[in-house]
């Protein structure tokens, strides 16, 4: 599960990694508000589950309040990589003197955590691996010692990265332990003109993000419905029942029991020459009877029996 950038750096805020000021808002008249209480000038960025935000349009700087509205107006609504913006974060403006990238990721081939950095931030990370494999550095962590101040220094001096970073590094492998996190990542991680450390977004572009671990909901439950935008009744529907639930442009209805076998059933319609409707996966093992009736009182109930 994704977390929203606002909802990641809200989190990074309670474990004492120093953010930039920001709000979020779903309204362009409440924008102009916001960027008033931030001192007028500021970066406005949609919230959305997907990287290119800044490419897509969704990113703009506005120099005072009122520029702030009429971008937060322009960003809400736009639909960026089949996902609708439904809110907007307000953030002041850093002047950078550097870039750095840092994360922890679980690598599930080799059973244990990597920490990831490199003194190149700003840009995504694979370009920078793919251009210049050496300014990556990659350190496994033993989930018994976990990131002690003598680890975060080890992390930073084999990527290069200034002294100052070595605290954060220490309180994102508390937020990826505390918050049951699968990923964690900064990019950039910048140092200001005046020698401060913040995560942030330098470039219009930051993918600061949280994952977290789907097995541990039950502990982080507060991140389950916030933020959430659906264009379609179906799907805020199927959502709302833990169904996956995708609309399609065809005319053939299909409900599975499994992911794999809703794939394949979209394979086998589609080499029959017709066209599937939706992509439906109630789940594996599911046994009960599972219902899910649109908002419309004209609409046909979308009903699935697997006892």
């Amino acid at each position: 599960m994704d977390l929203y950038e606002h909802q990641a750096r809200g989190l990074f805020e309670e474990h004492g990694i120093p953010v930039p000021r920001a709000d979020v808002t779903s309204s362009a008249e409440e924008a102009r508000e916001i960027a008033c209480g931030l001192g007028g000038r500021v970066v406005v960025k949609a919230q959305v589950k997907t990287g290119g935000r800044g490419k897509a349009g969704g990113v703009g700087l506005a120099a005072d309040p009122a520029a702030a509205e009429l971008t937060a107006r322009q960003i809400l609504g736009m639909d960026i990589k089949g996902h609708r913006v439904g809110k907007v974060m307000l953030a002041q403006p850093v002047d950078i003197e550097a870039e750095f990238y840092v994360a922890y990721v679980l690598d599930r081939a080799a059973g244990r955590f990597l920490a990831v950095a490199s003194a190149e931030g700003g840009t995504e990370i694979e370009e920078v691996a793919a251009r210049r494999p050496e300014a990556v550095a990659r350190i496994p962590i033993d989930p018994a010692e976990g990131v002690h101040s003598a680890k975060a220094g080890e992390i930073a001096a084999a990527a290069g990265l200034p002294p100052q970073t070595v605290d954060v590094l220490e309180r994102l492998w508390e937020v990826l332990v505390r918050e049951d996190a699968v990923l964690v990542e900064v990019n950039p991680l910048v140092r200001t003109e005046k020698g401060q450390i913040l995560a942030l977004d330098g470039k219009v572009t930051l993918d600061d993000k949280v994952t977290l671990d789907d097995n541990a909901r039950f502990r982080q439950n507060r991140w389950d419905t916030e933020g959430v935008v659906h264009d379609d009744p179906l799907e805020a529907a199927a959502a709302a029942k833990g169904l996956n639930y995708v609309k399609l442009d065809g005319e053939v209805g299909i409900i599975g029991n499994g992911a794999g076998l809703v794939m394949s059933t979209l394979d086998v319609v589609a080499g029959c020459g017709a066209r599937p409707a939706n992509f439906l996966d109630i789940g594996g093992g599911a046994s009960a009877r599972i219902r899910l009736t649109p908002p419309t009182p004209t609409a046909t109930p979308l009903a699935a029996d697997t006892d």
